[in-house]
């Protein structure tokens, strides 16, 4: 609900009680940037750092182009009230604002891991051309950040806590509050009568951030006031420790890359247990994977890397997991072999959808020809083949194992390959090889391309 102690949801025209200096300082803070979207729920912090742009926009820099958005998680009965609240303020600063419903998807990680992610999924699709994110977090977030990561055993990569900048979504994610107390934002708010939300959730201390906010740091800053601002330097340290390991590991992690992500396992067994994670840990970045705990890392070489050499290892994390082919580690999506599903594809072969995020397959497009169906085989798409199979360029029949394993296609990828089939006679896997059941012939040519779903 809005803050008890302002009156009405509706504040006032920004005021300009700014000074240049703190104007300046703002402007600086932004360099050329002039294309901003901030993440504003309605809350203390997000309404003080869009009312300082919108002041800021109103008196030196009116190149400032400001939208706005609010994402909806409906996990509060007050959800759609502060859906309003949030249209008032904007449309009284004169601020577009863009309202994002989403739906929390439970990956096991908490539902407070999971409204965050569904947030930052939707303001990284919301973001325009030459259009930078910004968001409220302040000192005492940072410290809370920081608490919560020593909680968890984390290195210097996870005690580094949030930076100012940082690139998101191919842009950067701006935080132009870090630095400051929550207390200052509240004295700013009351000087400028301000309102604003307060989440009810706020109060609820089974919450690990709660319960720092309410019962823990309220007694240690009465103690050691700075409290806070020593813990920042101490994240500061942190990250600049961390940028210095980025820079020296740079070059050593890019040799071992192969072109499709994949990291060489054979140099690694040659190195230090200390250089070795610090590599893992930035293969991990590199693929914007949320950073393992020790224990993951032990897990991802013993079980993983160093497992013996007919197994078949995987170890899930959340969406994707780490797969081993051919001495090297891979980071893929996380996807359920299809053996069992068999789709029909009917005249007049319309696009068709395939399941679990496998793309579709078009007819009439890309350079994989096979010869028409005839009109009594009907089409269907597969998943596996029994048999002896003769393929195009090869002298002799083979299992479909043995030409997955001499096409060097990976375990994970032959149970989600689709099969088309005329009949129970198999055609092609589409890109990847044709029957010579299914050859394309002078009078007789089609051609199937297979699109996943990064390429549509």
């Amino acid at each position: 609900m809005p803050h008890p102690s302002l009156p009405g949801n509706v504040p006032g025209k920004p005021s300009r009680k700014l000074s240049i200096m703190d104007h300046r300082t703002l402007l600086t803070f932004l360099h050329s940037r002039r294309r901003l979207l901030v993440a504003f729920s309605g809350g203390l912090d997000s309404t003080v750092l869009l009312h300082q742009l919108v002041t800021l926009r109103d008196s030196i820099a009116p190149d400032l182009v400001l939208r706005a958005m609010h994402v909806h998680h409906g996990l509060s009965p007050y959800a759609d009230e502060w859906v309003a609240h949030c249209e008032r303020i904007c449309m009284r600063w004169g601020v577009a604002l863009e309202i994002a419903r989403v739906k929390l998807h439970d990956d096991g990680q908490g539902i407070e891991a999971q409204a965050r992610s569904a947030r930052y999924q939707a303001l990284s699709a919301a973001l325009l051309p030459e259009e930078v994110l910004l968001t409220a977090q302040h000192l005492d977030d940072q410290c809370e950040t920081f608490l919560l990561a020593l909680k968890r055993g984390s290195g210097p990569a996870g005690l580094a806590a949030m930076p100012e900048e940082l690139d998101f979504a191919g842009t950067k994610l701006l935080r132009p509050l870090l630095g400051q107390p929550r207390e200052g934002l509240e004295q700013w708010a009351k000087a400028h009568d301000l309102s604003w939300i307060e989440d009810d959730s706020n109060q609820d201390d089974r919450y690990d951030r709660n319960f720092l906010r309410l019962r823990v740091l309220p007694g240690v800053q009465q103690r050691w006031p700075h409290f806070a601002r020593s813990v920042a330097r101490s994240a500061a340290l942190c990250g600049e420790q961390e940028a210095l390991l980025d820079e020296l590991l740079a070059e050593q992690l890019q040799a071992l890359l192969h072109v499709d992500g994949a990291l060489l396992i054979s140099p690694l067994t040659r190195m230090s247990e200390i250089r070795r994670c610090a590599l893992l840990r930035r293969w991990f970045a590199y693929h914007k994977a949320a950073m393992p705990s020790r224990a993951a890392l032990q897990r991802v070489w013993n079980e993983i890397a160093v497992s013996r050499e007919d197994a078949n290892p995987r170890l899930k994390f959340g969406r994707y997991e780490v797969r081993r082919f051919q001495g090297a580690l891979y980071w893929v999506p996380a996807v359920n072999g299809q053996d069992n599903l068999q789709l029909s594809w009917p005249a007049p072969y319309a696009p068709l959808g395939l399941p679990a995020g496998l793309g579709r397959l078009v007819v009439g497009a890309g350079p994989n020809a096979v010869r028409a169906p005839r009109q009594d085989e009907p089409v269907s798409i597969r998943f596996k083949a029994s048999g002896l199979l003769h393929i195009v360029g090869r002298d002799r029949g083979r299992s479909l194992k043995k030409i997955w394993q001499e096409l060097q296609i990976p375990p994970w990828q032959r149970t989600t390959t689709p099969l088309v089939y005329y009949g129970e006679q198999l055609i092609t896997a589409p890109g990847i090889f044709v029957t010579r059941e299914g050859q394309a012939t002078e009078e007789s040519c089609w051609q199937i391309d297979w699109q996943k779903e990064s390429e549509q």
